[in-house]
Formats: structure tokens, C-alpha cells, sequence
């Protein structure tokens, strides 16, 4: 029998037009490969019955693949991964360094000097160029490769079935043929047709845009239906929201649905604050790089100086304006940053994220396994009386052990009581109706021996009720009236206000039949109560004081009812006087969320689809928001969060839509997570303040000189290895100590506080510079070869000391700075005062400087030093007053605000 399939090794753009493939009882063979021709049925994969698709595939529904066929398939198709992206291998990362406009510029330059006869010149640039291209490329190729290593720790794993035994698989190892069990929560690894499926629902927003998850079964499609139409299949990236299924895998890797369309579903990262930052960050250097190179290269030649030496004269100060280390800086940064966390039990999936988690200000949790242990217990089983039930524990056990859907804590605490194993034995399944998120209950029907059929619901106390209108009383069976709902109610308000979880089983008896489905759970009897107790997480109160004294509120936003969350709150010390229930939000209009959300202690009793909306509202009042989720339902409010976390326990789809996962189920090591995401905002800052302090204010100073000269202040090879050298000590920033009050508080991006730093001690720095200039021509009476020997010096020992004093915002004697860092300047320094006494002096231009023109730059950097510190100090204490300020503003802002919506 033949069908229309797509060609396994076709490129993904051909992957829309079916190409013909021979289906037998063994192998499954492209047609034109081996010498079979096409048979005269064929269609998509998706219109062939499943029967037909086992036998073509040469796979079992009820064993699956053999192991070594497997791996077999896996060497044919490739790895289930979509077409690779540009490779961060090393040849790629080193050819980018140079593709920098100001490295191509110089090549160029470097190349017309050699044409006009300054072959000599021309190499020292190229040197230099080269040098500092092998430089940025160390940083970054490591930086690249550290982080694949940490992603690799993550990887998604599926339940297939191989050799008549499920086991875990990497997703990456699927191939056709395989036969995957999924059920709520699984981000599906492959194009698959359905084989099996119980209220079978399946999120395609993806692919498809389509809002609510649709009902997937077994079957056929037409040949021509749309990915949407095709009820049958089901598609890589898309997720289970409820039910279970059994599927055949029938496309991978660059050949799904997914890999084809692959660049336009791609996740849409939202650019951060720290990267916006930087990005205007970059724009005004090189605005202002623009206007003084243009300036000075015109204004040399109009004092009638060689077009050569002006032009490289111009471009190297070009290059000394610019920060053309920071992107290495910054990749280094973070991928320490992340390195950093990862030996702490945080694996960073976006490096962007560690800025977002060090700006953090507010964080919302749910309460179980963050806050308790999430270790559950069931610790009594009732009749509705109230009275311990031996029968409640069967029913329960009969529940959660032979029900196939979602695994969650609770039927895992039901399963761990010990009992009879032949009170279960007497009882054999016939069908199920699996929990979803809008029943909240989970229904199995059993059949006894004699004959009769028990179906079992347990779930939310409410939801249970509702199916009910009758209730088991020691008198016998009574209708549910008012009276008996009280009675329940009273006994669920006061279990929870001690901490229990309450849900309730329900019951009704049928005659013997094959299936059941969600229409059979009406006129159910409700028949008692299971509470369970989660205890509070040991130590949990100082990691919330930890996170305060961070600066970081923590809000709860949980399914659970109002008196079990006030109960855990009071218990671990957060406040609980203001509680917004679930019921409460859908009353209220978006402007009256955002006005009554800050305010809010608890969220509680929160359907899924409301999280979203509480973390849009709280961002939208400033905060840099938190969203930590392990559950099928918080993927919408951990895309919405400045920064999703998970846990790697989490089900699929909240791992894949987090920033960051936590390794351990455990505020502490997300403590530790903030501090270095803080350390890193604060060393990748500290490159920035060095960029736009002295080597800024240097750079303004020698265009300003060449004006007035009789000569350049810096020959072109001069300035780039100077510019060079000052960078050397900067690649140790990524390890560097930070202070601890830089750690006190959320750190975010300021373009304004970038600006005032870089006027603020540019000027200093200048000022410096002109002084310097004054020494050399009044009292030194230097030469041109002395004047740029001094100047080169100076200049570069100004830049040194500044990387020690702005680095930290205290006294600079009393924060030591890390032992690479140290060890790096102090070598630059020598190698500054050295350089024009070694024999390659002669190659740059430089000469021996006198002693007394030595001890002259010795007492200007020094000057420069005490300048610069007194400079911080009153720069800090005046920015300190400002922030103070505008935390003043913002509350009055809020204040107002709120007495208007309300």
C-alpha cells in the first residue's frame, strides 16, 4: 500500500509538498530510493487509518519500537531537534569579531597606509586589530559554549514506549515509529497520530492562534484538511491540557508542523530594560563618536596635516570612544553570572533573564513545595459526619491508584497509606474521566465482583457538591438540602482554617456497563472528606526576611481556599489582612485591578487564567515582577512576568516557558539566584562607568588638543595601544568582588544616571588632562615624541586607576577588589612606564622620559585619584537623595491614584 509522506531528508521548505513513499509490513522507503514504486492509494500521514500508519512504520502499538531499531531510526532521521540556527562554532564567532564597522574601518586604513608606503604603520594597526579581535573572541566563544552546557542540564525528556516498556526518553531521541504515552501537562515532542485518547484537550495556540484547547481523538482527516481540521494529530510544540493519549510518532525533528514555520512561531523575547539600555547605550557613544571624528578629521586638514595620519588619527580616536569590548564583556558577565547560579541550583535558559532577576522587586508564588514542604500527607479520611471512614480510604486509594492522567502530590499521598492490597484486588477499573482544570474533580469507575459498577469522584469540595443531590448520613441516604450543605460547609471552613487541604468523595452506583464520560457524574453521593497537611517549609521565615531585606516583596497567588492560605501566612509571618479571592477579581474592571492590586496581601482560590492578569496588573504599577510556577496553567503568567522561574520538577510546559529553573524546590537558592544576578548587573555597570569616565574624558581631551597643537597629541597606533592596554584589565570585571550594598537593593538600567556619571567625571577627567597638558608644554618644555611619551603614559595610568575607584561605591581603600582584577592593573601599569624604555619603543614613537617628567605624571595621577574619589562620593550621596526623591513621588503618585479609582 503506498501514501503520500514527507521525505525525510527534505529541506524545510519543500516540507508542505508530499512525496511519495512506499509503506510495507518492514521498513518504511522514500520512493526513488531502492526500487519500488508508488502503490495506487495514497494521502498525508494524518488521512491514513492508525492501523495502516503501525504497519507502514514497522512499529508495534502495543510494544513500540525495539531498542536497537530505535537507535537505528535515530542515525537515519537525525536528532528531533529543528533545523539547527546559526552554529556558535568557534570559525563563526572569530570571523564575527571582525565584522564590527570601526575593525572593518581600520583594516581598511591599515590597508591605504600600507599602499602609500607606512607598511610599518600599517602593521602595528593590524597587530593591535588582530590582538584585540583574538581577545574578544576568548571571551565570547567561552561564554557561548558554558552556556550550551548549562542548557544541556534542562533537556525535555517523554514517556515512549520501546520493547513493551515505557521508559523516559530524551525528546531529542524520538524517532518515527515511536509509540509516546502524554497526558496533562506534556509539551508534545513530535507530529503524532492519535492511537488512543481519553478527553483528549490540546493547547495549538502556537500553530494554530486558536484560543481554547481542542478535542483531540482517534481517527481520520480528510487529505486536504488544515493543521487546525485535523482532529486526528497532534503537533510538536503544542501541549496537553487534559486527558490522556496514546500516539504515534510520525514526524521529526525539521520535518514537523513546528520546524517548518519555525522562525515566524519562534518566542518573541521581550527586550529588557538592561538591554534596551544598552542598546541606547550604544547609540549615543556612537553619535557622539560620529560628531568629534568628523570634526577633528576635517579640522586637520584644514591646519594642512597629511590626509594619512589625520584619517587614522580620527579612527583611533574613534576606537578609543568606543566600547568595543562590551558585548564580550557582557557575554562574559552573564555567562559567569550564570555559571554562578548554576553551582547554586539555578539553570539560566536566558542569559538576558540574570539582569531581569538582580532588578526584581517583587516576586508571586504559589504556596506548595515554595512556602510548605511540598510534601503531602493525607492526614484523615471522613465520613460526612466527621467520624473516621475505613470506606472514604478505599474509595480514595481505588481513585487515585488506578487513575492515568495527571500525576500530582495529592494522589501520591493517597497511594503512600499502607492498607490491605486485597481490598483494591476485589475491584477491577472500567474507565475514567481525568481531572481537568475547570471540573477540578477526577471521576474512575470500578467494577466489583458482583458485577455492579462504583463510579468514584473526588476533588474540590464545591465542585464535588455540585454534582451531587444526594449525601451518606449515619441515618442512611438523605437528599442534599440546605441543612446538610452547611454542615459541610462548617466542616471544610474550620479544617482549613487549621491548615488542611479538604477535598471530597463522591459516589454513585451503576449496572454494569463499558464506558463513562463527564455526563455520568450527576446525582452523585457526597460520602466524606480527605485532608491533607503540606507544613510550612523549615526555615522559610528567614528566607522571606532575606528576600525583604533585598528589597523584594512576595505576593501568594494560589488555587487554594482563603482560610488554608491566611492559616499558612499568619504561620510563616506575611501578611494576610487583605485577601482578594478569585470571585472578587472577575467582578473587577482592568483600572480597578491595577488600583487594588498593590495593596493586596493573598490571592486566593485564583482560576488559571486569572494569574496572567495579576501579574500584568502589578507590572503596569512599576514593579519588576517575579512569577515562580510549576503547574500546566502558569505558562500564561510566567511568559507575562519580567521573569518566569520554574522548577525542574515542573511539568513541560512551565519549564519550557520559564527564563529560569531552579534546580531545588526552594526559595533560598532563589536568594542566592537574586545575588547573582545582582553581582553580574553591577560588574557589567562597572565596565560602563570605566568606558565612560576617563577613557571618554582622555578621548574629548585629545580631539580638543589636535586643534590647538602644533602636532598630534597621540600618533593613530599610539591611541589604539593605549585603547588596547586600558581594556586588558577589563576582562577580569566578570570576576570581580561587589560590594554588599550593592546587593541591598533592585538594580535597574538608568540612561539618566549613565549620562550624569559620564559628564560628571568626564569633566574630571579632563580637567586632569589640560593640567597635563600644561605640565608638559610650560614646565617640561617636551617635545612633540616627549609630549605624546608622557601623555600616553599619563593617560593610560589615569584610566587604570579609575577601573579601581569606580568599582565600588564606597572608599576605594576599603573594597578590595578580586585578585585577577588587582594583579591585571598592576601588570598594565608597569608595562605603561616600562613601554618607552623597552626596544620596541622606536615602533610606536616613543622615547625615554625624563625623572622629573616621571615624578610630574606621578603626582597629576595621583591628584586625579583623591579628585576622582572626592568626585564618587558626591556623585553617589547626590544620586542617593535623587532615587529618595523619586520613591517619594512614586508613592504619592500611587496614593493618588488610588483614591481616584476608588
Amino acid at each position: 500500500m503506498g501514501v503520500w509522506w514527507r521525505h525525510p531528508y527534505a529541506h524545510p521548505r519543500e516540507q508542505h509538498q508530499p512525496l511519495p513513499v512506499i509503506l510495507m509490513a518492514s521498513t518504511i522507503v522514500p520512493a526513488g530510493v531502492g526500487q519500488l514504486s508508488v502503490a495506487a492509494v495514497a494521502g498525508p500521514y494524518w488521512s491514513i487509518t492508525s492501523e495502516d500508519l503501525v504497519r507502514g512504520l514497522a512499529t508495534s502499538a502495543t510494544s513500540g519500537l525495539a531498542g536497537s531499531e530505535a537507535a537505528s531510526r535515530l542515525v537515519r532521521y537525525g536528532a528531533n531537534t529543528p533545523a539547527s540556527k546559526s552554529s556558535a562554532s568557534a570559525l563563526n564567532v572569530f570571523v564575527r569579531q571582525f565584522r564590527s564597522p570601526l575593525v572593518l574601518i581600520l583594516i581598511f586604513a591599515a590597508s591605504v597606509s600600507a599602499f602609500v608606503g607606512e607598511g610599518q604603520e600599517a602593521a602595528i594597526i593590524g597587530v593591535i586589530v588582530l590582538a584585540s579581535c583574538v581577545l574578544s573572541f576568548t571571551q565570547e566563544y567561552g561564554a557561548s559554549r558554558a552556556t550550551e552546557a548549562l542548557k544541556q542540564r534542562i533537556s525535555r525528556k517523554a514517556v515512549v514506549l520501546r520493547g513493551g516498556v515505557e521508559s523516559s526518553v530524551s525528546a531529542e531521541e524520538i524517532v518515527p515509529g515511536d509509540i509516546i504515552r502524554l497526558s496533562a501537562g506534556n509539551l508534545i515532542p513530535a507530529d503524532c497520530v492519535i492511537l488512543e485518547a481519553r478527553d483528549f484537550n490540546v493547547s495549538e495556540a502556537v500553530l494554530t492562534g486558536e484560543t481554547f484547547p481542542v478535542l483531540k481523538a482517534a481517527g481520520r482527516s480528510d487529505a486536504d484538511a488544515s493543521v487546525a481540521q485535523r482532529n486526528n494529530a497532534v503537533f510538536t510544540g503544542t501541549s496537553v491540557r487534559s486527558g490522556t493519549a496514546t500516539v504515534l510518532v510520525a514526524a521529526t525533528g525539521p520535518r514537523t508542523e513546528f520546524a517548518s514555520i519555525a522562525a515566524a512561531l519562534e518566542r518573541q523575547i521581550p527586550e529588557t530594560d538592561f538591554a534596551r539600555g544598552i542598546r541606547l547605550f550604544g547609540y549615543l557613544m556612537t553619535e557622539i563618536m560620529l560628531a568629534i571624528v568628523i570634526i577633528v578629521f576635517f579640522a586637520n586638514l584644514m591646519l594642512h596635516r597629511p590626509l594619512i595620519e589625520s584619517l587614522l588619527f580620527s579612527l583611533a580616536l574613534a576606537v578609543g570612544l568606543t566600547p568595543e569590548l562590551l558585548p564580550a564583556i557582557i557575554s562574559v558577565t552573564l555567562a559567569r553570572g550564570a555559571r554562578a547560579m548554576a553551582a547554586n541550583g539555578v539553570i539560566v535558559r536566558r542569559l538576558d533573564a540574570i539582569e531581569n532577576l538582580g532588578s526584581m522587586d517583587l516576586l508571586c508564588t504559589d504556596k506548595t513545595g515554595t512556602l510548605t514542604e511540598g510534601v503531602i500527607h493525607l492526614d484523615g479520611w471522613f465520613d460526612v459526619d466527621g467520624e473516621p471512614s475505613e470506606e472514604i480510604l478505599l474509595w480514595a486509594r481505588l481513585n487515585a491508584t488506578l487513575q492515568t492522567g495527571l500525576k500530582n502530590p495529592l494522589d501520591e499521598a493517597i497511594a503512600g497509606i499502607p492498607g490491605e492490597s486485597a481490598s483494591l484486588g476485589a475491584f477491577a477499573k472500567v474507565d475514567e474521566v481525568p481531572y481537568d482544570f475547570i471540573r477540578k474533580r477526577l471521576s474512575v469507575a470500578v467494577r466489583s465482583k458482583d458485577g455492579g459498577d462504583l463510579l468514584i469522584t473526588k476533588g474540590a469540595v464545591q465542585n464535588v457538591l455540585e454534582t451531587c443531590n444526594f449525601v451518606a448520613t449515619a441515618k442512611g441516604l438523605e437528599s442534599l438540602d440546605e441543612a446538610h450543605r452547611a454542615a459541610i460547609d462548617e466542616k471544610f471552613r474550620l479544617w482549613s482554617a487549621d491548615g488542611y487541604r479538604v477535598l471530597g468523595v463522591a459516589t454513585r452506583r451503576f449496572e454494569g456497563r463499558g464506558a463513562y464520560d463527564r455526563k455520568d457524574e450527576v446525582d452523585l453521593v457526597f460520602s466524606g472528606f480527605l485532608l491533607f497537611l503540606d507544613p510550612p517549609k523549615q526555615g522559610v521565615e528567614n528566607t522571606l526576611a532575606e528576600l525583604a531585606r533585598r528589597g523584594i516583596a512576595v505576593k501568594v497567588i494560589t488555587g487554594d481556599n482563603r482560610y488554608v492560605a491566611a492559616h499558612l501566612a499568619q504561620a510563616i509571618g506575611l501578611r494576610s489582612g487583605r485577601i482578594m479571592t478569585g470571585e472578587d477579581l472577575s467582578k473587577l474592571t482592568k483600572s480597578a485591578l491595577f488600583a487594588g492590586v498593590q495593596d493586596t496581601d493573598l490571592f486566593v482560590e485564583i482560576d488559571p487564567n486569572q494569574k496572567e492578569r495579576i501579574v500584568q496588573a502589578l507590572r503596569s504599577r512599576g514593579h519588576v515582577v517575579g512569577y515562580l510556577g510549576d503547574g500546566i496553567n502558569d505558562a500564561p503568567a510566567l511568559h507575562e512576568a519580567d521573569i518566569g522561574i520554574s522548577v525542574d520538577s515542573a511539568c513541560d510546559v512551565a519549564r519550557e516557558a520559564a527564563d529560569i529553573i531552579l534546580l531545588k524546590q526552594d526559595l533560598g537558592v532563589l536568594v542566592r539566584g537574586v545575588d547573582d544576578g545582582r553581582k553580574t548587573f553591577a560588574n557589567t555597570m562597572k565596565y560602563i562607568s570605566i568606558t565612560t569616565s576617563a577613557n571618554f574624558g582622555n578621548m574629548i581631551s585629545m580631539a580638543v588638543a589636535s586643534l590647538f597643537l602644533p602636532f598630534l597629541p597621540l600618533l593613530a597606533k599610539q591611541i589604539l595601544l593605549n585603547n588596547f592596554l586600558s581594556d586588558v584589565p577589563s576582562l577580569a570585571i566578570a570576576s570581580d568582588n561587589v560590594d554588599q550594598d550593592q546587593l541591598r537593593r533592585p538594580r535597574h538600567w538608568d540612561i539618566g544616571f549613565v549620562r550624569r556619571f559620564m559628564i560628571s567625571f568626564g569633566l574630571v577627567s579632563s580637567l586632569f588632562d589640560f593640567a597635563t597638558f600644561a605640565f608638559l608644554l610650560l614646565f617640561a618644555h617636551a617635545t612633540a615624541s616627549t609630549f605624546q611619551t608622557a601623555w600616553f603614559v599619563e593617560s593610560l595610568l589615569t584610566e587604570l586607576a579609575i577601573v579601581l575607584i569606580v568599582r565600588t561605591h564606597g572608599a576605594f581603600w576599603a573594597s578590595r577588589p578580586s585578585p585577577l582584577l588587582a594583579w591585571l592593573t598592576l601588570a598594565v601599569a608597569i608595562a605603561a612606564i616600562a613601554i618607552p624604555y623597552l626596544p620596541l619603543a622606536a615602533w610606536f614613537g616613543f622615547v625615554p622620559l625624563p625623572l622629573p617628567v616621571l615624578a610630574g605624571l606621578a603626582v597629576i595621577t595621583a591628584l586625579y585619584l583623591l579628585a576622582s574619589e572626592a568626585t564618587k562620593r558626591w556623585f553617589f550621596d547626590r544620586d542617593r537623595h535623587r532615587g529618595y526623591r523619586s520613591i517619594f513621588a512614586t508613592l504619592r503618585k500611587s496614593r493618588k491614584t488610588l483614591g481616584t479609582q476608588y
